[in-house]
């Protein structure tokens, strides 16, 4: 998969509002009502990124679950990132 431009990361972070870039990779925190919650989410996100074979580095604190994408054999941002952050947005519920 072949690292994304500034402009193309741009075009697809506007389909994405609440991610942002943070270096080489993309990241979004989300809330839960409590640490059950960001848990069921976190397993939700395993199993996806399990079939994708694309994992996120995930970071926990209580209800909070902060998800940052990168695709490290390209060396920053892909369309395979994107995927994933998409997927796992429609797996808050």
């Amino acid at each position: 998969m072949q690292k994304m431009t500034e402009s193309q990361i741009g075009a697809a972070l506007a389909k994405l509002p609440e991610w942002s870039e943070t270096g080489e990779a993309i990241q979004r925190t989300y809330q839960f009502k409590g640490f059950v919650e960001a848990m069921a989410f976190v397993n939700r996100v395993a199993d996806a990124a399990e079939k994708a074979n694309h994992h996120p580095d995930i970071l926990i604190r209580w209800n909070k679950v902060t998800l940052t994408l990168s695709t490290h054999d390209a060396g920053g941002i892909t369309k395979k990132d994107f995927d994933l952050a998409g997927k796992s947005d429609k797996l808050t519920a």
